[in-house]
């Protein structure tokens, strides 16, 4: 079988899910997922009707457009561009829009159509989200870390492109997360984001800019997207609605602007190009899919802002409780960083935090959480874990912390 089928890395989030399912009464401050308590099944028809209203407006069948195979790159790409334009201060066509099945899927499309060769490589910012390394070894892309574990540096990114290149390979593209990364929830002020434009643009490199945190930063400060910022269309941008309107119904997109000229001097947009991919791969989106998505963006006019106000207000006091309960519960060996918002922060501990650690603090302490070495793609994190404060109470969140504190106290002892 292929190797990234038995991959400890690619294999970690079905772990995770495995555990959390043998374990049900434990308190996960694993599960980075959005808060249940924002939705209502009964949501869903009436964001099918406002869609479906909608399609009838624009003189275009519902029938048709809900139930056949559609556009391979997705039909509301339109109102994608609406909300990145309000919202982001991204301007883009709507045919650079492709319309994905969940930001995973558009990871998959994007590395495939940019890697042709057996020695294009990947960068990634380390630690980096699992999903973007399981991705490409499940197309056996290589995968380089940029060592960000003291803050992302873009001269890193210089020099690893140039080591790369001096053992003959291709450094194709980075992937980062700019605004509350995932796992460390650390995001670039706005100097580091020019100063890395111009590193790719030196380095020959696209930027893979993946954002599904943007909207939940602990303060207001207005904090342009690298895309935003992007005038020599060096960014492909990474979208999903996972967490911003719910993870159910797997809609995620990719912006790609970029001009493809082939051998003929014909010119194209790479969006156009990497649908031959989509059409091989799930042919298109769900069009039901599509339509709840469209309908909960045209009730909030295009804007993800305003549709999720009260959840950047939950997400901050969560975070913030996080932080409050590893301050209040956590023995003196034990310390953690200060992320700049999402749903996530690292805590270095004193033992080694491995799977085997992980099953003793379900079953005994009844508290999960992440082994900080499912984010390193080759190798590191083996004393630190990551916690995730977006899926509970903050009565839970503390009692978490409270069980996850005796468990490293015992332990070290």
């Amino acid at each position: 079988m292929h190797a990234s089928v038995s991959d400890p890395v690619a294999s970690s989030m079905n772990f995770l899910n495995e555990i959390a399912g043998r374990f049900p009464d434990a308190i996960s401050l694993a599960a980075g997922r959005p808060y249940e308590g924002f939705y209502q099944t009964t949501d869903i028809s009436r964001y099918l009707a406002n869609y479906a209203s909608y399609l009838d407006a624009q003189g275009v069948d519902p029938r048709r457009a809900l139930m056949q195979y559609g556009r391979t790159n997705g039909q509301i790409h339109g109102l994608i561009a609406r909300m990145l334009a309000g919202d982001e201060g991204i301007d883009v066509p709507p045919e650079s829009i492709g319309v994905t099945a969940g930001c995973q899927e558009a990871m998959v499309i994007v590395l495939r159509g940019i890697c042709a060769g057996s020695d294009d490589v990947l960068l990634a910012a380390s630690p980096c989200y699992v999903g973007i390394t399981g991705a490409a070894r499940l197309l056996g892309v290589e995968v380089v870390p940029v060592p960000s574990d003291n803050g992302f540096d873009p001269e890193s990114v210089a020099r690893v492109a140039a080591a790369v290149r001096s053992a003959g390979k291709n450094p194709r593209a980075l992937y980062l997360v700019p605004d509350f990364s995932n796992p460390r929830g650390d995001c670039l002020d706005v100097p580091t984001r020019h100063r890395l434009l111009e590193v790719a643009r030196e380095s020959r490199l696209l930027i893979l800019e993946d954002d599904p945190y943007g909207l939940f930063g602990l303060d207001d400060r207005a904090r342009p997207r690298l895309k935003a910022l992007d005038t020599n269309r060096d960014v492909i941008y990474l979208g999903s609605f996972a967490k911003s309107c719910f993870p159910g119904a797997r809609v995620g997109f990719f912006v790609a602007d970029q001009e493809v000229v082939d051998a003929a001097g014909r010119r194209t947009l790479l969006a156009d190009e990497l649908s031959a991919i989509k059409s091989m791969l799930t042919v298109n989106t769900s069009p039901i899919s599509q339509a709840v998505v469209g309908g909960m963006l045209l009730e909030a006019d295009c804007s993800l802002r305003a549709l999720n106000a009260s959840k950047v207000e939950f997400y901050r006091s969560n975070l913030l409780a996080l932080l409050d309960s590893l301050a209040t519960h956590m023995p003196p060996s034990v310390t953690w960083n200060t992320p700049a918002g999402g749903f996530f922060a690292v805590v270095k501990v004193p033992v080694l935090a491995d799977i085997a650690l992980l099953e003793k603090s379900a079953a005994a302490y009844g508290v999960l959480w992440t082994p900080m070495s499912f984010f390193y793609p080759e190798g590191g994190g083996e004393h630190a874990i990551r916690l995730a404060s977006s899926y509970l109470s903050a009565a839970e969140i503390d009692e978490g912390v409270r069980r996850l504190a005796a468990l490293l106290s015992d332990a070290a002892a």
